[in-house]
């Protein structure tokens, strides 16, 4: 396959606008680079059917809230200009554009790659008349014994109004007409189009989406074994979509009516609601409220079939309050989230290799987890080290220890099924002092979370929803201990959340501490969150907003300082005392940060950034950023956790200090939430960290390239033996496996 190169946004340098990139556009950008994981053949046939539907759900959520808080500022009339000049309306339309290019690429994979591939390894997604008879009389079976049932047609007409449809559900538009003596008999005028009839079908979201047609007709498929394409060539999975079936058995749900059209649809609605926490008398209740309200907001998308029925789209417009520019042809799936059925197929041939995590080699045995903490400072590294293993038998092992006297941690996004909620309410009610920050705001989690603050409330945990218009996402847990000697605390800080499943998809760190300096800093951090502390700084936390943004920028002026005996010394690049500014995050967004490195860029010190999702400085360009380099790397991890280095006029290359932590180079991070990044003050585990980096920047496989207009270029490794020919996420398994013997769970 051959290299790619994302087309151009805009500017290259000078003052004002043409300093930063579209935020948007530069989001979108990063997830071309994942639809890219599901063209590039080098990836496991089943994985980029999966990123087909990542590529979708991340496309859901940018319009949820993107689009939306665009088209909220278009509402209110307001025409505030984005750090690269645009209106909103201009963004608007330029979203659209790229988005088109997009949905058509992803068609073409799909259509032309994905689908013929998947069929020639024994895995067919069939269309109706594809089916064999017998298939089709199986398929008809489970319509009447199941879906018959369950599906319930809704009627537009003067006696019914337009139902309410939810956000990203599938529906069926069905225009309908009487027959000419059945109008006759029963006059009820005409439609909503004409003399014709509207109906609305919700496809249920309950029943699978890809129906096996093994499960209906008793046919028995042969999985083939775990070898390669001749050993999958003998499969026979055969799948026909839920809908299908539906679509072509909709007469018995309109006997006696003539069915005009069948026009399948999706929507997607605004999750950009606006809510005033200074007014607010109980944030639980305001954060219900809004979430109630978000299922009501307005639809600000449409997406339809690639041969929409005009009058039936035009109506739906018209109900939804729509624009031309609202609506999506989408070329072939409506929505590629439900590949994901097909993802977890069975097929180990057709899947990345099987990786357990490790046991971090300090938590190997099952002995006292807080006297190793107490001997020296731990950093795991999820998923390539157990998450079971270390951060959940911190918090386990502290609920059911006699000598802990106390727990408090933070919760922003956690699983369903989270181990660290029943430990936390085991650990109340054997008369422990608990407390537990849940972020109500984590948007899209507001309902679990929601439920898992009155769960843990009904169970005598202290439960803090946090500081009234900030978020909390720091991840922090605190420890407190009666020992022999006095009391002692225990801290866990990271890069991710408390969530068990995201930790085997997410690569995160995390640094376990007894020291002193850094866990005084997280008892006074605690006592910020849940008290009315007016705390001015901290002596190793950085935290925000307190004073996370300015020890950023003084740390950005000692490189600046130090470039100038740098350049006394000859300015030699090779020189292992060169200032340098090492970052790895998620997104770089905030201005001030990148106007600060473009200062740095100026004096001669080497940034090198490595940013997964979308950045808004523009690297390489002559005379404000030369000496600024920007990668994304993506793969088969998520890239999540944040490692900041700086380099401070160490003596040899990767001496300096390392920080990790919650927060990204983003404006909300800095000035909107509560973060929390932890110096790493252990030289073995520092030079953990200066590993990780390197491999991430010695990346030929999974490694993108930015270039100053907004585009990026993937790597290609010369041969499959060349040096970061692997990619980062297998050099680091590779790593892990060589450390120990892979372990079952989490």
């Amino acid at each position: 396959m051959s290299t790619h190169t994302s087309p151009t946004v805009s500017g290259t340098s000078g003052t004002g606008p043409s300093l930063f990139l579209n935020r948007e556009l530069s989001w979108l950008e990063f997830n071309r680079r994942v639809l890219h994981e599901a063209l590039d053949d080098r990836t496991p046939l089943l994985e980029r059917v999966r990123f087909l539907a990542i590529f979708n759900s991340n496309l859901d959520e940018f319009f949820q809230k993107r689009v939306g808080g665009l088209k909220r500022q278009l509402n209110a009339r307001l025409q505030p200009r984005s750090p690269d000049g645009l209106t909103p309306q201009e963004q608007l339309d330029a979203i659209r554009r790229r988005v088109m290019e997009l949905l058509s690429i992803q068609a073409d994979c799909y259509r032309n790659t994905l689908r013929p591939a998947l069929a020639a390894h024994g895995v067919h997604l069939l269309n109706w008349d594809q089916l064999t008879e017998p298939e089709r009389a199986a398929a008809k079976r489970y319509f009447d014994s199941t879906l018959f049932p369950v599906l319930t047609p809704l009627a537009v007409d003067p006696g019914h109004p337009f139902p309410f449809i939810s956000n990203l559900s599938t529906s069926l538009g069905v225009v309908l007409r009487h027959p000419p003596t059945a109008a006759q008999a029963h006059p009820r005028g005409d439609g909503p189009i004409g003399e014709l009839h509207f109906a609305r079908l919700k496809v249920p979201s309950m029943l699978s989406p890809w129906i096996n047609l093994a499960s209906l007709t008793g046919t028995v498929e042969h999985p083939g074994g775990s070898g390669g394409a001749a050993a999958t060539a003998e499969l026979n999975f055969r799948f026909v979509a839920l809908d299908q079936i539906i679509r072509n058995n909709l007469q018995a749900l309109f006997e006696g009516m003539i069915i005009e059209a069948i026009e399948p649809f999706r929507i997607s609605r605004n999750a950009d609601v606006e809510r005033d926490e200074e007014d607010a008398e109980d944030l639980l209740e305001l954060i219900e409220q809004e979430v109630r309200e978000r299922r009501f907001a307005e639809v600000i998308r449409l997406e339809v079939d690639s041969t929409p029925h005009e009058s039936m789209t035009r109506f739906l417009m018209q109900e939804m309050e729509l624009e031309a520019s609202d609506v999506y042809q989408m070329p072939a799936e409506l929505d590629y989230t439900e590949l994901n059925v097909i993802a977890d197929l069975n097929l180990p041939a057709l899947k990345n290799e099987p990786f357990a995590p490790i046991v971090p080699s300090r938590l190997a045995d099952d002995g006292d987890i807080f006297s190793v903490i107490r001997a020296g400072d731990v950093l795991v590294h999820h998923p390539y080290e157990s998450f079971r293993h270390s951060v959940e038998k911190f918090i386990t092992a502290a609920a059911s220890d006699p000598r802990v006297i106390a727990i408090k941690q933070t919760l922003y996004r956690t699983s369903a099924d989270s181990p660290f909620i029943p430990a936390l309410i085991r650990a109340a009610e054997s008369g422990k002092q608990v407390v537990c920050l849940v972020e109500l705001k984590a948007r899209f989690d507001e309902e679990q979370n929601i439920q898992v603050a009155q769960a843990l409330e009904k169970a005598g945990v202290h439960v803090v929803y946090g500081i009234v218009g900030l978020k909390t996402h720091t991840k922090t847990s605190l420890v407190v201990r009666q020992e022999a000697d006095g009391v002692r605390s225990y801290a866990h800080i990271g890069t991710g959340n408390y969530n068990s499943k995201t930790a085997q998809l997410y690569t995160d760190l995390g640094l376990f501490t007894a020291k002193p300096e850094i866990v005084g800093d997280v008892v006074e951090l605690f006592h910020y969150l849940t008290g009315h502390s007016l705390k001015k700084d901290f002596r190793r936390l950085l935290v925000a907003p307190i004073n996370m943004r300015r020890r950023f920028v003084e740390m950005i002026d000692r490189e600046i300082a130090h470039a100038k005996a740098w350049q006394q010394r000859g300015a030699d690049p090779a020189d292992p005392r060169r200032p340098q500014i090492v970052a790895k995050m998620n997104s770089l967004e905030d201005q001030k940060i990148a106007m600060k490195l473009y200062e740095a860029s100026k004096a001669g010190v080497s940034v090198r950034l490595i940013v997964r999702g979308f950045c808004c400085l523009k690297p390489g360009v002559a005379g404000l950023s030369e000496n600024i380099s920007v990668i994304s790397v993506i793969g088969r991890f998520l890239e999540h956790s944040r490692i900041y280095y700086f380099h401070n006029d160490a003596a040899a290359a990767g001496g300096g200090e390392y920080y990790i932590g919650s927060a990204d180079w983003m404006y909300r991070n800095l000035n909107n939430r509560v973060e929390c990044i932890t110096p790493v003050l252990d030289p073995t585990l520092s030079r953990r960290l200066w590993e990780v980096l390197n491999i991430c920047l010695s990346d030929q496989r999974q490694a993108w390239d930015m270039h100053a207009d907004g585009s990026y270029t993937q790597r290609r490794p010369a041969s499959d033996a060349a040096p970061g020919s692997l990619g980062t996420h297998r050099t680091l398994m590779d790593l892990a496996r060589r450390e120990s013997q892979p372990v079952g769970g989490k």
